[in-house]
């Protein structure tokens, strides 16, 4: 890992993207639980459908929470394309930057293994996750670096096209010994059939694992797709007003064919099918749409410094989040105040509490120019 020291103003990066991925990373280091703790304390069933939003749906279906992994991937493809970009422009060999995301796939993966076993007990393999949230990020950034750099746009979407429309007919034609074709069930579906056959180690639901690597080239589509987005938020040709409709455009279109794909390959973020991949996908353009025209267009930007704060060092909170125990000590911090209010409301509170500190955490990082990345 790197530790960058360095000024970050808005012509070295966009804010808004660095916004969008605060945001994101929001609702893990603190912000969902705050939320989930809200629910059937007000009386309000707003607030209640809201914190329902944020837990995992258990199989088939969709709701907000199931958005927050596949936005991060689709950023992740965002900034490379940025990056990439940049490095071309400079003329950096094409080798340097194969070297370059091979080793930060290699790094993130390992980050992942620690993360998903501390402690990890080498001497029995057999109890090691080895599938992983950043594991999954290093991979996407791999093949979406690979694919960037030796195809167009055109081109580069007809491998996603492909990719889809081949695990679309895999997990329907392709039967599973004992199971039959199309049994997209957690324990019939091929996928899970595939990984506990050439996986080591353990999968997280036993005979299933969303981040195990079936499921990563699907996964990876989310990468191509924000490095597309990231294409035409460089596109120099373009006004920022034709940037914010051809964002909007591809968002509903891809939105409008996952959902309609859904009706036979359903949206289910376990398995990544298809359609989960394309409604993701342009639920994240709406969303980079609406972050890049406030920001970018409209020059409003004092509200998003807020999450350019989080975004600034999403993989310092992801990582210290689960090693610190923010809320033990907002608890231990702030208890004497907790109490003086209803009983009821003290776990929400220290949700509030843990929130400050994480950003509180980040916030002198930023302020001592602190920005570690991969």
């Amino acid at each position: 890992m790197e530790e960058i020291r360095e000024s970050v103003s808005p012509r070295k990066r966009l804010l808004s993207v660095d916004a969008l991925r605060g945001f994101d990373m929001f609702f893990i280091s603190g912000g969902g639980a705050f939320i989930v703790q809200l629910h059937g304390k007000t009386g309000m069933g707003w607030v209640d459908t809201l914190a329902g939003q944020m837990e995992h749906t258990p199989w088939n279906g969709f709701t907000f929470y199931d958005f927050i992994f596949p936005l991060f991937l689709f950023i992740s493809g965002v900034s490379l394309s940025l990056s990439l970009t940049r490095h071309l422009e400079k003329g950096t060999d094409k080798t340097a930057l194969y070297k370059k995301a091979f080793w930060r796939m290699i790094i993130l993966y390992v980050l992942g293994l620690i993360y998903k076993n501390s402690p990890i007990h080498f001497l029995e393999p057999s109890t090691i996750r080895f599938s992983s949230v950043l594991g999954r990020i290093g991979i996407a950034t791999f093949l979406t670096t690979l694919l960037y750099l030796n195809f167009n746009i055109r081109q580069r979407l007809y491998w996603v096209a492909g990719i889809l429309l081949a695990y679309y007919a895999a997990l329907f034609l392709i039967p599973v010994p004992a199971n039959g074709v199309a049994n997209l069930t957690l324990g019939g579906n091929l996928t899970g059939w595939i990984d506990r056959h050439i996986m080591p180690g353990r999968l997280i639901q036993g005979v299933y694992d969303e981040n195990a690597l079936t499921a990563d080239l699907p996964a990876a589509c989310l990468t191509i797709l924000g490095a597309w987005a990231g294409d035409i938020i460089n596109r120099k040709t373009l006004r920022d007003t034709q940037k914010v409709l051809y964002l909007f455009i591809i968002g509903v279109s891809l939105i409008t064919l996952g959902v309609l794909w859904g009706l036979h390959f359903p949206v289910n973020k376990h398995l990544w099918s298809s359609s989960f991949i394309l409604l993701t996908g342009g639920i994240a353009f709406l969303a980079l749409d609406l972050f890049f025209l406030l920001i970018e267009v409209w020059k409003y930007r004092k509200w998003a410094f807020f999450f350019q704060v989080i975004g600034l060092n999403s993989l310092t909170i992801y990582y210290t989040y689960h090693f610190i125990k923010f809320n033990y000590t907002s608890q231990k911090l702030f208890d004497g105040i907790y109490t003086l209010f209803d009983p009821k409301w003290h776990e929400v509170l220290v949700s509030i509490g843990t929130v400050v500190l994480v950003w509180s955490f980040l916030y002198f990082l930023y302020r001592k120019k602190i920005f570690i990345k991969v």
